[in-house]
């Protein structure tokens, strides 16, 4: 069954290797061209991320250099990858051919220069998280103790995303700021976050947010990062279903899919290691749910909500 698979940090990595490893079959890739095709991952989002750390005046050429390895390496030496420009370019895939959407993890690397956002967009970004879990120029993420919501440039940025169709990412957001979002969003989702009833962690979302983003017309990606599922030694694909269960139990069944986080994430579910074990998780889905429904949390969902 084809999965649409929401946030992966696959860039980083071929950023930190600069040209050492090979997106095609790089083991060090959870989400190599390899693995995405055993998978039959159909639609990959590669997250642009930059460490907060890293010195202001150097975040944007490092966004600049993930986006040449996406370019160069993820499209450019793989004829069967097809950028995700429009989003009408999904109905455009042929069979054997992978969708790759760019997306952005954080604000970081425009500092307070909106042109910047202008360039990414121009070079594909669809999808822009404000915050990673530390406070920046737009908002608080959800690591931050202040808990702030959208500063002015934040809801400028928001309103750009409206205006140009690109997706308003809360996954990392505190809840100040994910309450601002989803009233000044108007293509709000989850990327990678699971629910709060769970598994109690600061990165999940709480009912009444899942609902609001329901509300909104978006979606909630669930995600396969252990420490957002459970807190136990082994985390099994079985406790990462109970969170879609939880979803759907609240009203979500429609509005529910996946975001693996592969290659950002060192711990890893029980035979969900990689992308290549993705019919795992379906194949778990399918003694739960119909075909139906599991056709919607892999891909459908998504496919019927995306901006137009």
């Amino acid at each position: 069954m084809q999965i649409i698979d929401l946030h992966c940090d696959a860039l980083l990595k071929l950023y930190e290797a600069d040209g050492k490893i090979k997106f095609a079959d790089a083991p060090e890739l959870d989400t190599n061209r390899e693995r995405l095709r055993k998978g039959d991952v159909k639609i990959q989002a590669f997250a642009i991320f930059i460490w907060p750390g890293m010195k202001a005046e150097e975040k944007f050429q490092a966004a600049l250099d993930q986006v040449h390895w996406f370019y160069e390496d993820v499209l450019g030496n793989n004829p069967d990858m097809k950028l995700i420009r429009d989003w009408s370019d999904i109905d455009a895939l042929q069979e054997g051919e992978t969708g790759a959407l760019l997306t952005l993890e954080g604000v970081d690397a425009i500092g307070n220069d909106l042109k910047k956002l202008s360039v990414l967009h121009r070079l594909g970004v669809r999808s822009v998280g404000l915050t990673w879990n530390n406070a920046n120029l737009a908002a608080d993420g959800a690591g931050e103790p202040r808990g702030g919501g959208l500063t002015l440039f934040g809801r400028e940025i928001v309103d750009f995303n409206n205006r140009h169709k690109i997706l308003t990412d809360v996954s990392h957001l505190c809840e100040r700021a994910f309450w601002d979002v989803i009233e000044t969003a108007d293509y709000p989702i989850a990327s990678h976050s699971n629910a709060r009833a769970v598994r109690d962690h600061v990165r999940n979302l709480y009912d009444d947010q899942a609902k609001a983003l329901w509300d909104k017309g978006g979606m909630t990606h669930v995600v396969y990062c252990p420490a957002f599922i459970r807190e136990a030694e082994e985390v099994t694909i079985d406790d990462l279903i109970r969170h879609i269960d939880h979803f759907c139990s609240i009203g979500g069944e429609k509005h529910i899919g996946l975001g693996s986080d592969f290659d950002g994430i060192t711990d890893k579910v029980v035979r969900l290691e990689d992308a290549s074990m993705q019919q795992n998780l379906i194949n778990e889905l399918l003694k739960r749910y119909t075909e139906d429904q599991v056709k919607g949390f892999a891909h459908r969902n998504f496919l019927e909500r995306m901006p137009r």
